[in-house]
Protein backbone atom coordinates (compact mmCIF):
# COMPACT_ATOMS: atom_id res chain seq x y z
CA UNK A 1 0.00 0.00 0.00
CA UNK A 2 3.07 2.35 0.84
CA UNK A 3 4.43 1.57 -2.31
CA UNK A 4 1.43 1.96 -4.89
CA UNK A 5 0.58 5.51 -2.40
CA UNK A 6 3.95 6.74 -3.41
CA UNK A 7 3.74 5.68 -7.38
CA UNK A 8 0.48 7.63 -7.29
CA UNK A 9 1.71 10.88 -5.71
CA UNK A 10 4.76 10.96 -8.52
CA UNK A 11 2.01 10.77 -10.88
CA UNK A 12 -0.09 13.17 -9.78
CA UNK A 13 2.75 15.33 -9.49
CA UNK A 14 4.27 14.41 -12.45
CA UNK A 15 0.83 15.27 -14.49
CA UNK A 16 0.60 18.53 -12.59
CA UNK A 17 4.32 19.49 -13.62
CA UNK A 18 3.70 18.65 -17.47
CA UNK A 19 0.41 20.65 -17.38
CA UNK A 20 2.08 23.73 -15.74
CA UNK A 21 4.85 23.28 -18.38
CA UNK A 22 2.18 23.08 -21.41
CA UNK A 23 0.59 26.26 -19.77
CA UNK A 24 3.72 27.97 -19.67
CA UNK A 25 5.63 26.80 -23.09
CA UNK A 26 2.12 27.36 -25.27
CA UNK A 27 2.73 31.47 -25.18
CA UNK A 28 6.12 31.13 -26.78
CA UNK A 29 5.46 27.99 -29.17
CA UNK A 30 2.19 29.93 -30.13
CA UNK A 31 4.20 33.03 -31.57
CA UNK A 32 6.95 30.73 -32.84
CA UNK A 33 3.80 28.61 -34.91
CA UNK A 34 2.49 31.89 -35.86
CA UNK A 35 5.66 33.18 -37.13
CA UNK A 36 6.50 30.52 -39.72
CA UNK A 37 2.75 30.46 -40.68
CA UNK A 38 1.09 32.39 -44.46
CA UNK A 39 -2.28 33.01 -45.52
CA UNK A 40 -4.21 31.73 -42.29
CA UNK A 41 -6.37 33.62 -40.08
CA UNK A 42 -3.84 34.20 -36.79
CA UNK A 43 -6.80 33.36 -34.20
CA UNK A 44 -8.01 30.78 -35.58
CA UNK A 45 -10.05 28.44 -32.71
CA UNK A 46 -9.14 25.60 -32.36
CA UNK A 47 -5.62 26.78 -33.25
CA UNK A 48 -3.48 24.23 -35.63
CA UNK A 49 -0.50 22.69 -33.64
CA UNK A 50 1.84 22.07 -36.51
CA UNK A 51 1.88 25.22 -38.97
CA UNK A 52 1.40 24.04 -42.18
CA UNK A 53 2.93 25.09 -44.91
CA UNK A 54 6.38 26.00 -43.19
CA UNK A 55 7.89 29.30 -44.50
CA UNK A 56 10.57 32.08 -43.74
CA UNK A 57 8.64 34.52 -45.42
CA UNK A 58 7.68 36.36 -42.63
CA UNK A 59 11.14 36.64 -40.62
CA UNK A 60 12.65 38.06 -44.35
CA UNK A 61 9.36 40.32 -44.36
CA UNK A 62 9.73 41.41 -40.96
CA UNK A 63 13.57 42.32 -41.26
CA UNK A 64 12.52 44.44 -44.44
CA UNK A 65 10.02 46.29 -43.49
CA UNK A 66 10.04 46.61 -39.11
CA UNK A 67 14.17 47.46 -40.02
CA UNK A 68 14.97 45.12 -37.56
CA UNK A 69 18.30 45.45 -38.72
CA UNK A 70 18.81 49.11 -36.95
CA UNK A 71 16.73 47.89 -33.64
CA UNK A 72 19.14 44.57 -33.55
CA UNK A 73 22.08 47.08 -33.13
CA UNK A 74 20.51 49.38 -30.72
CA UNK A 75 20.07 46.60 -28.35
CA UNK A 76 23.55 44.94 -29.11
CA UNK A 77 24.92 48.63 -27.84
CA UNK A 78 23.18 49.17 -24.93
CA UNK A 79 23.48 45.43 -23.88
CA UNK A 80 27.34 45.44 -23.69
CA UNK A 81 27.62 48.84 -22.90
CA UNK A 82 24.78 48.20 -20.09
CA UNK A 83 26.44 44.85 -18.94
CA UNK A 84 30.33 46.17 -18.75
CA UNK A 85 29.43 49.21 -16.59
CA UNK A 86 27.25 47.53 -14.25
CA UNK A 87 29.27 43.70 -13.57
CA UNK A 88 32.75 46.69 -13.29
CA UNK A 89 30.70 48.54 -10.70
CA UNK A 90 29.58 45.39 -9.05
CA UNK A 91 32.76 44.29 -8.54
CA UNK A 92 33.98 47.47 -7.70
CA UNK A 93 31.71 47.79 -4.47
CA UNK A 94 31.59 44.30 -3.79
CA UNK A 95 35.25 44.10 -3.19
CA UNK A 96 35.60 46.38 -0.11
CA UNK A 97 32.06 44.94 1.23
CA UNK A 98 33.75 41.73 1.51
CA UNK A 99 37.08 42.19 1.70
CA UNK A 100 38.43 45.36 4.14
CA UNK A 101 37.17 46.42 7.08
CA UNK A 102 36.77 50.19 7.96
CA UNK A 103 33.69 51.24 10.44
CA UNK A 104 30.38 51.35 9.38
CA UNK A 105 30.50 48.55 6.59
CA UNK A 106 27.83 46.97 7.94
CA UNK A 107 25.74 49.78 7.98
CA UNK A 108 26.40 50.49 4.41
CA UNK A 109 25.53 46.95 3.31
CA UNK A 110 22.29 47.64 4.65
CA UNK A 111 21.71 50.84 2.95
CA UNK A 112 22.63 49.51 -0.18
CA UNK A 113 20.38 46.52 0.76
CA UNK A 114 17.58 49.45 1.90
CA UNK A 115 16.25 50.13 -1.78
CA UNK A 116 15.67 46.94 -2.64
CA UNK A 117 12.09 47.59 -0.41
CA UNK A 118 10.87 50.41 -3.25
CA UNK A 119 9.30 49.41 -6.41
CA UNK A 120 10.73 49.82 -9.50
CA UNK A 121 7.70 52.20 -10.68
CA UNK A 122 8.54 54.38 -7.64
CA UNK A 123 11.71 55.57 -8.87
CA UNK A 124 11.09 56.29 -12.46
CA UNK A 125 9.57 60.17 -11.87
CA UNK A 126 12.71 61.03 -9.73
CA UNK A 127 15.03 59.59 -12.18
CA UNK A 128 13.05 61.17 -15.05
CA UNK A 129 13.63 64.85 -13.72
CA UNK A 130 17.55 63.67 -12.67
CA UNK A 131 18.71 62.79 -16.64
CA UNK A 132 16.60 65.71 -17.79
CA UNK A 133 18.36 68.69 -15.67
CA UNK A 134 21.85 66.06 -17.27
CA UNK A 135 20.30 66.86 -20.36
CA UNK A 136 20.36 63.31 -20.55
CA UNK A 137 17.17 62.34 -22.32
CA UNK A 138 17.02 60.61 -25.35
CA UNK A 139 20.95 59.84 -25.03
CA UNK A 140 22.40 55.92 -24.38
CA UNK A 141 24.42 57.31 -21.63
CA UNK A 142 21.07 58.56 -19.88
CA UNK A 143 19.90 55.25 -20.37
CA UNK A 144 22.78 53.22 -18.79
CA UNK A 145 23.88 55.55 -16.45
CA UNK A 146 20.57 56.08 -14.60
CA UNK A 147 21.06 52.00 -14.32
CA UNK A 148 24.72 51.48 -14.03
CA UNK A 149 24.80 49.54 -11.00
CA UNK A 150 22.32 46.85 -9.26
CA UNK A 151 21.80 45.74 -5.86
CA UNK A 152 21.45 41.75 -7.25
CA UNK A 153 24.82 42.96 -8.70
CA UNK A 154 26.57 43.94 -5.74
CA UNK A 155 25.02 41.60 -3.30
CA UNK A 156 26.08 38.33 -6.14
CA UNK A 157 29.95 39.51 -6.38
CA UNK A 158 30.04 40.37 -2.33
CA UNK A 159 29.16 36.57 -1.93
CA UNK A 160 31.68 35.51 -4.48
CA UNK A 161 34.64 37.38 -3.16
CA UNK A 162 33.15 36.02 0.92
CA UNK A 163 33.65 32.77 -0.81
CA UNK A 164 37.69 33.04 -1.54
CA UNK A 165 39.84 31.76 1.56
CA UNK A 166 42.04 34.70 3.33
CA UNK A 167 45.26 33.06 2.26
CA UNK A 168 44.99 34.09 -1.08
CA UNK A 169 45.05 37.75 0.15
CA UNK A 170 47.28 37.09 2.95
CA UNK A 171 50.46 35.42 0.55
CA UNK A 172 49.47 38.41 -1.98
CA UNK A 173 50.24 41.19 0.86
CA UNK A 174 53.51 39.08 2.31
CA UNK A 175 54.66 39.48 -1.47
CA UNK A 176 54.26 43.34 -1.47
CA UNK A 177 51.15 43.28 -3.27
CA UNK A 178 48.62 46.65 -3.21
CA UNK A 179 45.32 46.26 -2.74
CA UNK A 180 44.39 47.37 -6.32
CA UNK A 181 46.20 44.52 -7.38
CA UNK A 182 45.02 42.05 -4.88
CA UNK A 183 41.59 42.89 -6.40
CA UNK A 184 42.10 42.64 -9.76
CA UNK A 185 44.97 40.92 -10.34
CA UNK A 186 44.34 38.33 -7.22
CA UNK A 187 40.65 38.10 -6.17
CA UNK A 188 38.64 39.25 -9.87
CA UNK A 189 40.17 36.02 -11.40
CA UNK A 190 38.54 33.64 -8.78
CA UNK A 191 35.04 34.71 -9.20
CA UNK A 192 35.17 34.09 -13.02
CA UNK A 193 32.19 31.99 -12.87
CA UNK A 194 29.86 34.35 -10.99
CA UNK A 195 31.17 37.27 -13.35
CA UNK A 196 29.69 35.24 -15.87
CA UNK A 197 27.01 34.63 -14.43
CA UNK A 198 25.99 38.31 -13.46
CA UNK A 199 26.90 38.84 -17.28
CA UNK A 200 24.55 36.87 -18.28
CA UNK A 201 21.75 38.27 -15.97
CA UNK A 202 22.65 41.44 -17.08
CA UNK A 203 22.56 40.89 -21.06
CA UNK A 204 19.12 39.29 -20.44
CA UNK A 205 17.75 42.29 -18.37
CA UNK A 206 19.74 44.68 -20.74
CA UNK A 207 18.14 43.19 -24.00
CA UNK A 208 14.46 43.00 -22.80
CA UNK A 209 14.41 46.25 -21.06
CA UNK A 210 11.23 47.86 -21.81
CA UNK A 211 9.57 50.69 -19.88
CA UNK A 212 12.58 52.68 -19.27
CA UNK A 213 14.06 53.35 -22.44
CA UNK A 214 10.69 53.64 -23.70
CA UNK A 215 10.47 56.66 -21.71
CA UNK A 216 14.15 57.82 -21.81
CA UNK A 217 14.21 57.92 -25.54
CA UNK A 218 11.65 60.28 -27.76
CA UNK A 219 13.15 59.32 -30.90
CA UNK A 220 12.06 55.84 -32.14
CA UNK A 221 14.92 55.07 -34.45
CA UNK A 222 17.09 55.00 -30.86
CA UNK A 223 14.77 52.53 -29.31
CA UNK A 224 15.96 49.06 -28.62
CA UNK A 225 14.01 45.95 -29.94
CA UNK A 226 12.06 45.04 -27.47
CA UNK A 227 10.61 48.36 -27.50
CA UNK A 228 10.41 48.66 -31.49
CA UNK A 229 8.29 45.77 -32.27
CA UNK A 230 5.60 46.95 -30.06
CA UNK A 231 5.56 50.47 -31.69
CA UNK A 232 5.58 49.24 -34.73
CA UNK A 233 3.02 47.38 -34.51
CA UNK A 234 0.80 49.49 -32.86
CA UNK A 235 1.40 52.45 -34.88
CA UNK A 236 1.94 51.27 -38.16
CA UNK A 237 -0.64 48.32 -37.69
CA UNK A 238 2.35 45.65 -39.09
CA UNK A 239 1.23 42.47 -40.16
CA UNK A 240 1.00 40.58 -36.67
CA UNK A 241 2.66 37.19 -38.35
CA UNK A 242 6.22 39.88 -38.74
CA UNK A 243 5.78 41.08 -35.29
CA UNK A 244 5.56 37.27 -34.03
CA UNK A 245 8.28 36.93 -36.55
CA UNK A 246 10.59 40.02 -34.87
CA UNK A 247 9.40 38.20 -31.12
CA UNK A 248 11.33 35.07 -32.10
CA UNK A 249 14.57 36.84 -33.59
CA UNK A 250 14.34 39.10 -29.81
CA UNK A 251 13.87 36.06 -27.66
CA UNK A 252 16.35 33.40 -29.73
CA UNK A 253 19.88 35.15 -28.80
CA UNK A 254 18.54 34.64 -24.88
CA UNK A 255 17.19 31.30 -24.81
CA UNK A 256 21.05 30.65 -26.25
CA UNK A 257 22.91 32.56 -24.56
CA UNK A 258 20.94 30.86 -21.57
CA UNK A 259 21.69 27.62 -22.26
CA UNK A 260 25.61 27.97 -22.48
CA UNK A 261 25.47 30.11 -19.49
CA UNK A 262 23.01 27.64 -17.15
CA UNK A 263 26.01 25.81 -15.82
CA UNK A 264 27.63 28.83 -14.37
CA UNK A 265 24.01 30.59 -13.29
CA UNK A 266 23.62 27.45 -10.86
CA UNK A 267 26.91 27.29 -9.51
CA UNK A 268 27.11 30.74 -8.89
CA UNK A 269 23.43 30.48 -6.98
CA UNK A 270 24.59 27.66 -5.10
CA UNK A 271 27.47 29.38 -4.13
CA UNK A 272 25.82 32.55 -2.62
CA UNK A 273 23.24 30.19 -0.82
CA UNK A 274 26.26 28.34 0.80
CA UNK A 275 28.57 31.58 1.74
Amino acid sequence: MAKRAKVMRRIVIYVFLVTLSIFTVWPFYWIAKTSLEVGKNVYKYPPDLIPHPVSIENYTGAWRTLNLGRYYLNSIIIASAGTFVNVLLSLMAAYPLARMEFKGKKILFFLILLPMLVPVQGTIIVNYITLKRLHLLNTYSGLIISQAVTIFGIFLMRQAYLGIPKSFEDAARVDGAGELYIWWKIMTPLVKPTIATLATFQVITWWDNFLWPMIVFSDSNKYPLSVALVYLNSTFQVNFRYTAAGIVLAILPMIILFLFMQKYIVNAIAGGVKY
